[in-house]
């Protein structure tokens, strides 16, 4: 199946299309974008010279506004209860809520690291702190959106829950915050940075910061009522399923990425959680969420204390184990799968461009017939198959996120890839975890687009924000 069928079958299936790329999006940019650093667009990192860009500094009053949306780190529940069981092996594909957490049953479902004291001869008590707690970007654990608290036990984070409003109406939208464009007011808040973020404008929508430092959204609704459900396709060939429904769709004008006009046009990645609703009706502090109601990803919220638990999802970046929260997809089918919200307005995103000049979006890398024999007691477990066969997730591969790259972006554009024929017969397949792996795989004829048709950006991006790096 090619990336032109998949998008056509899509729209056949009740997917809003999603054009293919123009050949001019199918040319190799040779320019990279640089970092952004104190308001300053760096040159090219690679040999085409791109010239300096200025970004104009947001004023001391502009950054006050901002801070006014800074909130105490949020603590998790600590009698928290499952967002979902999977009763069956054959309901999971139907279940509403998040699916199964990151720390999975076995090795396949699970990249935890184990403790350095494995092998040693001395207790795990020896091992003083990490070197991430000197520098960042040496060995882990690193905790990078920093607004709350990891739960390893659970696989999740707790991260403060905004109360906005729709404009020109009392509609309560329900958000968190987890990238921004601006390094100084990533720095007081606790958010990602992306340099990247500054070029989404086009997929953003507008809206204006109350004195209370909370989000007055110009347009974009969700409805969260819906209800998720995927069939999937034959064993050992689950994806693309039969057919497929999102559990929360967006209107025309949703998107995550919000252009704040009041305060230097900075954006935001602020993920609608729930809309028009009162605190009373999606209380749910210990767990037992109503999907009706919450976003998917929701594990427990509390709109008294204002804070949100969402589930983690375990990926790769650069051959390092990662947790990364997935909360928006540009298309149906994507937003059925990753359990997200369907987001039409992030369809306006520059795809195929990666680290281009002015390119918002990085990579991720979605196998689709990767290991799936065994299920998560195969340690070399991954894909959308291995996901619609057993509902657990496909162990992704991202491309840069901070302290390993400077190209970081929340939005991700999926490059959908297939082992071909002969690796599987010759037992080349197995778990990919690192971009330049997957390329040179590609290169070597091992690794096609889906369907054996070209590797390429699927058409399609997905808002995932980095939560931690493992290792």
């Amino acid at each position: 199946m090619t990336f032109g069928n998949l998008h056509s079958w899509n729209s056949k299936a009740g997917a809003a299309h999603v054009p293919r790329l123009s050949s001019a999006g199918n040319r190799q940019i040779i320019a990279t974008l640089g970092s952004l650093l104190f308001g300053t667009l760096v040159g090219s990192l690679t040999q085409a010279a791109v010239p300096l860009t200025t970004a104009t500094p947001i004023s001391a009053e502009a950054m006050a506004m901002h801070i006014q949306a800074k909130r105490a780190v949020a603590a998790p529940t600590t009698t928290l209860e499952p967002a979902v069981a999977l009763v069956s092996s054959t309901t999971f594909n139907s279940a509403q809520g998040p699916g199964p957490g990151a720390i999975g049953p076995g090795p396949g479902c699970d990249l935890f690291p184990a403790p350095p004291s494995v092998g040693a001869f001395v207790p795990l008590t020896y091992f003083g702190p990490s070197p991430s707690t000197v520098n960042p970007s040496l060995v882990g654990p690193v905790q990078l959106l920093n607004t709350g608290t990891v739960d390893a036990k659970h696989g999740t984070i707790t991260i403060p829950l905004y109360k906005g409003r729709l404009a020109g109406t009392e509609k309560a939208i329900w958000y968190i915050l987890t990238d921004v464009d601006n390094e100084g007011v990533a720095a007081e808040l606790g958010l990602n940075f992306s340099a990247k973020l500054n070029f989404a404008s086009l997929a953003a929508r507008t809206g204006n910061l109350d004195s209370d430092g909370n989000i007055v959204f110009d347009k974009g609704t969700v409805n969260f009522a819906p209800k998720r459900n995927i069939v999937p396709g034959p064993a050992g060939a689950e994806f693309p399923p039969k057919s497929f429904a999102p559990g929360s769709v967006g209107d025309a004008n949703y998107s995550p990425y919000v252009r704040i006009v009041n305060a230097a046009n900075v954006i935001y990645n602020a993920p609608m959680v729930a809309f028009d609703v009162d605190a009373n009706q999606i209380n749910f502090p210990n767990g037992n969420v109503d999907y009706s109601k919450v976003h998917d990803q929701v594990v427990a919220i509390d709109p008294i204390n204002m804070t949100v638990t969402l589930n983690l999802i375990n990926g790769f970046s650069f051959g390092r184990p990662v947790w990364y929260l997935s909360m928006d997809t540009s298309i149906p089918l994507g937003a059925a799968i990753e359990h997200n919200t369907y987001a039409p307005l992030m369809g306006k995103l520059l795809l195929g461009h990666d680290d281009s000049f002015a390119s918002p979006i990085e990579r991720i890398f979605i196998a689709t017939n990767g290991p799936e024999s065994g299920a998560c007691n195969n340690p070399l477990r991954q894909g959308l198959s291995a996901d619609l066969a057993d509902g657990h997730r496909p162990n992704n591969v991202l491309g840069g996120i901070p302290t390993i790259a400077l190209d970081y972006s929340p939005a991700w554009d999926a490059q959908l890839f297939a082992w071909t024929n002969e690796a599987i017969e010759k037992g080349y397949r197995g778990q990919v975890r690192e971009e330049f792996q997957i390329l040179t795989f590609v290169q070597d004829g091992l690794i096609t687009g889906p369907g054996g048709g070209p590797f390429q950006s699927a058409g399609f991006s997905i808002n995932c924000p980095i939560v931690q790096r493992l290792d």
